[in-house]
């Protein structure tokens, strides 16, 4: 099989446009790199695409040329057929009352052949959410500040917001994504490039608040742990020595003192997330102990085997396995009493989490995933008029056979692991859900290639998983957007993310009406990646980028025009202010169901938390807020803010 018909078989496009309109052409040594890190798809000669099924809906599908008629089906479940048949034309009606759930799919024609499939039954949408218009305080959890935390904010700091939040009548708490990350590699901070999207980072556990630490067991004295807490950054490096000391101290007080209940709740732990939970805390053992990427390390772990992790838990080395454990105990307890406290103090939303688009190629999920995830592909984006080189985000992506061959399974396990604990998700980068761009390593940002992704099959997982855990999905779909995606979207019941900053007429830069705006929405001013409010107002972030060298895509007199149309947005709907207050009047009366302000926003802060394309030249995801939890209340204008969010008020 020549480079170009395996490239098709796989859903590669050899050539696109970019979002400027320029043509690219994939060299082929990139497309052969890219054919090479995928796994070799499974036959499929008797039906060309995966059976997604949506109840109530009349699903058919459409022989191959290749199948010899009859053709025998079967649909199969855990432990019996759900269905079966014998089709005798090219043309195959599948039944309408299946549960929703995934299946398999078996087919044999008369010529012999017999291949198998996942099936998947879908309700026809995902969840709707149990309310009609409410906002959310969207805030960067390792920023807060407080009295007692460690050097970063914690979940206790997380539940003091909620309550500051729920008495303003805000719906919910909007965060970065909570994904674990290296616990050895400080300068490695951004929770969009995870070690896993399966596990929790312990940094945010309150120590303090386990019933096992003792005061006596603080790892620090108090002036220390002070100026730990009072700088302007995180010092990651210290913070999490600091934190994995009291961990450890705590762990060791469990294994020799824990009560029957606290052992037992442990141990139901343990049986609800293996063999996951086992798998990540063998390889965060065996990483340590190998010092180098899980494809240097001795053959036998070079892929995940359940029956040697029992061996590796069992051995010498099973106290450090069992502290994994434990701290991710820890965090999902103290995550799990956020979400209840919301639900306690009548938000409607709860939890909002942001799921990252890609791992680390060297982390857990690419190490216990090699079928679904390529190591050798990074994710990005194509050139477009912000950034005219394209992207290379440095993370591994899902596959689309790989997905195919393991059942969609990573995937579900991907959302399950965020949704058991929110009432909605965004899904960064959702257009990665029906095309991929991907970059092969030691090749420039442009010379990537599109993708194809099972989109359909996707839609239906996210569907299933979303009605399970009665979970609103938001998808992130900013940039170039494929003609017919969003609506596409919208038909499964997938949220839209619109940012006003770009909610604007491209040409003369006037901004959008409040008619733009899709009632099946989220609405916020900006992103973590965007110039704050009073940063905005100010060009803060146009002086910051030109004194680092990088091209804001802006001029001084861009930005004035820009401020004259919000200007004069604002006083079209009768407001004459032009604060952040005035800006979320506008944005509340919008449809869009949900609205998220910025915390940084809301304290006036010019720095915005992440400037892409910068590593060291910017302090990345290191910024503390200005103000303490405990000062927040009464840094705020809390009348002004009531005011613009009147209309929607939490029911509770």
């Amino acid at each position: 099989m020549d480079l170009f018909t395996r490239a098709a078989e796989l859903g590669i496009q050899t050539e696109f446009y970019d979002g400027q309109g320029h043509r690219h052409i994939t060299p082929p040594e990139a497309l052969a790199l890219i054919t090479e890190a995928m796994p070799q798809p499974a036959e499929r000669r008797l039906l060309d695409r995966i059976v997604v099924i949506r109840r109530g809906e009349t699903c058919r599908s459409e022989l191959g040329v290749q199948a010899a008629l009859p053709v025998r089906w079967r649909i199969i479940g855990e432990a019996a057929t759900l269905a079966d048949g014998v089709a005798d034309e090219r043309s195959l009606t599948w039944p309408q009352d299946l549960p929703p759930g995934s299946y398999r799919l078996r087919l044999s024609d008369a010529s012999g052949h017999t291949e198998e499939q996942p099936l998947l039954v879908a309700p026809p949408q995902a969840y709707g959410g149990a309310f009609d218009r409410s906002w959310l305080v969207a805030v960067q959890l390792y920023s807060l500040r407080s009295g007692r935390n460690w050097g970063i904010g914690d979940f206790t700091d997380l539940a003091n917001l909620i309550e500051l939040a729920a008495a303003l009548g805000a719906g919910g708490i909007g965060l970065n994504p909570l994904h674990a990350l290296f616990d050895d590699r400080p300068g490695d901070c951004s929770p969009y490039s995870p070690n896993s999207r399966l596990f929790l980072n312990p940094l945010y556990v309150d120590v303090e608040r386990l019933p096992e630490f003792s005061a006596t067991d603080r790892p620090v004295d108090a002036q220390t742990m002070a100026a730990l807490r009072d700088g302007e950054l995180i010092d990651y490096a210290a913070v999490a020595a600091v934190k994995w000391r009291g961990l450890r101290a705590a762990f060791e007080t469990f294994c020799a003192s824990a009560s029957t209940a606290r052992r037992a709740a442990f141990e139901a732990f343990r049986r609800e997330r293996a063999p996951l939970l086992t798998r990540f805390a063998c390889f965060e053992v065996l990483r340590h102990k190998f010092g180098h990427p899980w494809w240097d390390w001795p053959e036998e772990w070079r892929r995940p085997d359940d029956a040697r992790c029992a061996e590796l838990r069992a051995g010498p080395d099973g106290r450090d396995v069992e502290f994994v454990e434990f701290a991710q105990w820890c965090a999902d307890d103290q995550l799990r009493g956020c979400r209840d406290l919301a639900a306690a103090r009548g938000m409607n939303v709860g939890l909002y989490l942001d799921v990252a688009v890609g791992v680390q190629s060297d982390g857990f999920d690419a190490w216990n995933e090699q079928t679904a995830i390529s190591r050798l592909l990074a994710v990005g984006a194509p050139p477009d008029s912000l950034n005219t080189a394209g992207q290379n985000w440095g993370l591994a992506g899902f596959n689309a056979p790989g997905l195919e061959l393991t059942g969609f399974a990573p995937f579900r396990e991907m959302l399950r692991a965020s949704m058991r604990y929110a009432g909605a998700i965004r899904l960064d980068h959702v257009l990665g859900l029906n095309r991929l761009y991907l970059v092969p390593h030691g090749f420039a940002a442009h010379q990537g290639v599109y993708v194809q992704m099972p989109f359909e099959a996707l839609l239906a997982v996210t569907a299933q998983e979303s009605v399970a855990h009665r979970c609103v999905v938001i998808g992130e779909d900013l940039g170039t957007v494929p003609d017919g995606f969003r609506d596409r979207l919208a038909a499964w019941g997938i949220w839209s993310y619109r940012v006003m900053m770009f909610e604007r007429d491209f040409h003369q830069g006037w901004f959008f009406g409040l008619d733009h705006y899709l009632p099946n929405a989220l609405v916020t001013f900006n992103t973590h990646d965007l110039a704050t409010y009073s940063g905005w107002r100010a060009s803060t972030d146009l002086h910051l980028k030109r004194s680092i060298g990088v091209d804001p895509g802006e001029s001084d007199d861009s930005r004035r025009h820009a401020l004259a149309m919000l200007g004069d947005a604002l006083r079209h709907q009768g407001i004459e202010q032009d604060d952040i207050y005035a800006v979320l009047t506008f944005l509340a009366r919008t449809p869009s169901r949900l609205l998220a302000i910025a915390l940084e926003d809301l304290l006036g802060v010019l720095d915005q938390p992440n400037v892409p394309g910068t590593v060291s030249e910017h302090p990345n995801w290191r910024r503390r807020l200005p103000k303490a939890i405990e000062d927040i209340a009464a840094a705020i204008n809390r009348q002004a803010l009531l005011t613009a969010t009147a209309d929607r008020r939490s029911a509770g």
